[in-house]
């Protein structure tokens, strides 16, 4: 295998080189290389205009790439350790749909983590795929919910062996991760590829201390957020393939399909710069950012009031509240100190640790404190049980997309529903997990449990559940 040069940027070179040439635009965008832009607004912009071009001469083709994109995929495919390494412009979201609708058509079984990211059950619906979801475990030291055990995955497969994939999410959004390399082996026995969104774990391939990347352990289609914690732009993403078992062809179909014909230069060069950036880590760098997450965890759990919880990527930072607060109500105060979280949970709230050594030490400690002084005389609140939503580990969908399509929807009253077919999600939070996903039967469990929910405080993500759910006819 050759080694390219890891320090190389050519996409974000020839830019610069193109911008330095002051061009004279008669194409697209409309701001002419920034000469025509918004008012005060352009000081602000004025240094990225240049560089956001389009497909010009020299500056290659996203969806038919075959100079200088192409070269700094294959940057990334060689730094990953992947076969194949794409660009993604519209975030982890259009990996997600291209790789489904590339291994999947109407009715083929997929075998699919109950908890994943909207886009995955956004992509389930437009292939037509019939899904099997496995319900997650109750972590109980996390208190959430996190991964399907090996147990789950082993037995959705024997029951449906003629899936054309199954889809997992590691690590989860706290960087909670799980036993991957086993389900992987499972699955591969039965020739069926794994696809993994892994939108939280492209630092994994970087060092000991973290995780063992999905592409390390074997999967066959792997998408990641380069915006979640390498420097890229948001919205740029890396989907990576590394199996027979896929046809890269077909994702690549598929992803000129679901990203914009009008890709955006900058976000690229962002990726292009971020691979760049992840390669030229020393052992002596990750050393000190690690040692850096240590001190911010020291310093957060100075406070009574919350909890540090321990978890396996070094960079996620998860306070647990105490009885008698929210998450919400611990992220407000810290947001109020100009510190802010990156979600915060009804008992949980997560900060993501830079890649780079924090600094701010005196502010945290100071914030800490001011916190801690506002919480003194906090009321208990009722602890929400949310252990028990899920008694069947195998779930399917009561009629495929394709019927859906075919029956018109109605508002029933909500205790009135229990038998009929949902035609929306309904999602509560916590533990923002569909609890009933479209298409499945409402059962009257469904409707005992969110009756409770909702006289726990649980937030419904739901228009107005007491005018009703919308179901299908």
């Amino acid at each position: 295998m050759v080694t390219h040069n890891q320090a190389k940027t050519p996409l974000y070179d020839a830019l610069k080189q193109f911008a330095a040439r002051r061009p004279v635009s008669f194409h697209v965008p409309g701001h002419k290389n920034g000469m025509i832009f918004s008012g005060d607004a352009r000081r602000d912009f004025d240094p990225i205009l240049p560089l956001d071009l389009t497909e010009l001469s020299g500056l290659d083709d996203l969806h038919a790439s075959q100079g200088i994109i192409d070269e700094a995929q294959e940057l990334a495919a060689e730094f990953f350790g992947a076969d194949h390494t794409h660009f993604l412009i519209g975030g982890s979201t259009a990996g997600n749909l291209a790789m489904i609708l590339a291994v999947c058509t109407a009715g083929d079984k997929i075998i699919v983590q109950r908890n994943s990211h909207k886009s995955i059950f956004n992509a389930l619906e437009l292939s037509g795929a019939r899904p099997v979801f496995m319900a997650p475990v109750f972590d109980h030291a996390a208190d959430r919910y996190t991964a399907p055990d090996a147990d789950t995955v082993k037995t959705a497969i024997k029951a449906h062996p003629d899936a054309k994939a199954v889809i997992l999410t590691y690590p989860d959004y706290f960087g909670k991760t799980y036993a991957l390399k086993a389900i992987i082996a499972h699955s591969h026995e039965y020739n069926i590829p794994v696809l993994i969104d892994e939108a939280h774990g492209v630092h994994f391939s970087l060092y000991d201390d973290f995780p063992d990347s999905a592409l390390a352990l074997g999967a066959d289609a792997v998408v990641q957020s380069a915006h979640k914690m390498a420097p890229a732009m948001t919205m740029g993403a890396y989907l990576h393939v590394q199996s027979a078992r896929l046809s890269d062809e077909q994702i690549q179909h598929y992803l000129q399909m679901v990203q914009s014909s009008s890709p955006s230069y900058p976000i690229m060069a962002s990726l292009d710069l971020a691979r760049a950036f992840l390669a030229g880590l020393t052992t002596n760098d990750l050393e000190a950012i690690v040692a850096s997450s240590h001190q911010v965890k020291r310093i957060m759990s100075a406070s009574d009031h919350w909890d540090v919880v321990t978890g396996n990527d070094p960079l996620k930072v998860t306070l647990k509240a105490k009885p008698g607060l929210t998450g919400e109500k611990i992220a407000h105060l810290f947001e109020q100190e100009g510190i802010y979280p990156e979600l915060a949970t009804h008992n949980q709230v997560l900060f993501i640790h830079g890649l780079a050594p924090f600094d701010a030490h005196n502010q945290l400690k100071n914030t800490i404190g001011n916190i801690d002084a506002q919480l003194k005389n906090t009321v208990n609140r009722d602890i929400i049980e949310i252990d028990n939503l899920f008694t069947e580990r195998l779930t399917e969908l009561a009629i495929d997309y394709a019927a859906m399509k075919q029956h018109s929807t109605v508002h029933v009253p909500f205790q009135q529903s229990p038998g009929y077919i949902a035609a929306e999600p309904i999602t509560p939070y916590p533990p923002g997990i569909p609890f009933i996903v479209k298409g499945e039967r409402i059962t009257r469990r469904h409707i005992r449990l969110l009756d409770e929910f909702m006289q726990q405080g649980v937030r419904l993500q739901h228009r107005n559940i007491n005018q009703g759910i919308s179901v299908f006819q």
